[in-house]
């Protein structure tokens, strides 16, 4: 009996198999083309899939490329009225006296410089030197001397705001963190900023007051205090109105990239004043040694000045030490 049901359940589970068997032999083709044509769907899809994230990716680069290519024209545009404005005024004495954040007039300084001027011409004059000394000594007490003090105050005052601008740029940053628009954090700035910051500043809020908008109020800036660091500030202002984007961010940006620009420069400065040294011993030392030889042997030294070869002699002495004054400097002298 167990025997018996062992015979039919192999023959039941044989002929289960060949039926099973026989239904894939009939139904494999089917099955195969179904499974085909799966395959051939999902790669359909998979590439319809592909080509919206191409068509996506293509639209994406299209508008950077375009918003790029605006930024770029819109930096160019500004380059050329910048490079036009400075050229129109960076030469002129009123500018500078602006710079120097003297509050005087051309004409008051022309006063003031004839009448040093005079002063310097009397006070040579009854020193006891002739006439074309006198005049000579006249000359530069009233057209280089007080055109050097100009210069001087420019430099100096454009020196401090740079020392104070980046600390502005701070506070403007957490101003705009913190909820105020952009005017208000100007005018924070114009309150409460220092010198020379704070007079600039509030020049820039009082044309907008006039009627000039923030962009052109900040590039105007640029013809008072003619630094590229204003440059970069201006155009950050300038980008933002026209592009949009997170002024904060930028400005903060900007904050670390001027303090890294002047520790650069003091970077530049310090291991470039050895040269600086060298350079000025070695203009000195002919004027040293003149000297000296004056004081040993006068009569030696004389004939430089009393022949005419002498003269010649120091001419192109003179024209040769300039020269080479000239070649250190630029060695030395670093823009960044």
């Amino acid at each position: 009996m167990f025997g018996l049901d062992i015979t039919i359940v192999a023959i039941f589970a044989l002929a289960a198999l060949s039926t099973a068997g026989l239904a894939y032999g009939l139904l494999f083709s089917r099955i195969e083309t179904e499974r085909k044509t799966e395959n051939r769907v999902r790669r359909v899809q998979a590439a319809e899939t592909d080509q919206g994230k191409a068509k996506a990716s293509r639209d994406r680069l299209q508008e950077l490329s375009k918003r790029r290519k605006s930024v770029q024209d819109s930096l160019k545009d500004l380059e050329k009225k910048q490079q036009e404005q400075t050229k129109r005024v960076a030469a002129t004495l009123k500018a500078k006296l602006v710079q120097a954040g003297l509050s005087i007039t051309i004409s008051q300084f022309y006063m003031i410089s004839a009448a040093f001027g005079l002063f310097v011409f009397l006070l040579v004059l009854l020193a006891g030197s002739g006439l074309i000394v006198s005049l000579g000594a006249a000359f530069i007490g009233s057209a280089g001397l007080p055109r050097w003090i100009v210069g001087f105050l420019v430099k100096r005052r454009l020196n401090k705001f740079l020392e104070e601008f980046p600390n502005s740029l701070d506070v403007m940053t957490r101003s705009i963190k913190s909820g105020l628009p952009l005017t208000d954090a100007l005018r924070l700035i114009a309150s409460e900023g220092q010198e020379p910051v704070r007079t600039e500043f509030r020049r820039l809020v009082e044309a907008q007051q006039v009627g000039l908008n923030v962009p052109e109020a900040c590039a105007r800036m640029f013809t008072n205090i003619p630094l590229q660091e204003v440059n970069f500030f201006a155009i950050v202002i300038a980008i933002q109105s026209q592009a949009g984007g997170n002024l904060s961010e930028a400005l903060g940006n900007l904050s670390r990239v001027l303090r890294e620009r002047r520790k650069m420069k003091a970077k530049v400065n310090a291991l470039s004043m050895e040269a600086k040294a060298s350079a000025a011993i070695i203009g000195a030392l002919p004027f040293i040694v003149a000297f000296l030889v004056y004081l040993t042997s006068p009569d030696y030294i004389m004939i430089l000045f009393q022949d005419s070869r002498g003269h010649l002699i120091l001419g192109v002495s003179g024209v040769w030490m300039s020269i080479g004054i000239l070649v250190m400097r630029n060695m030395i002298n670093f823009d960044i």
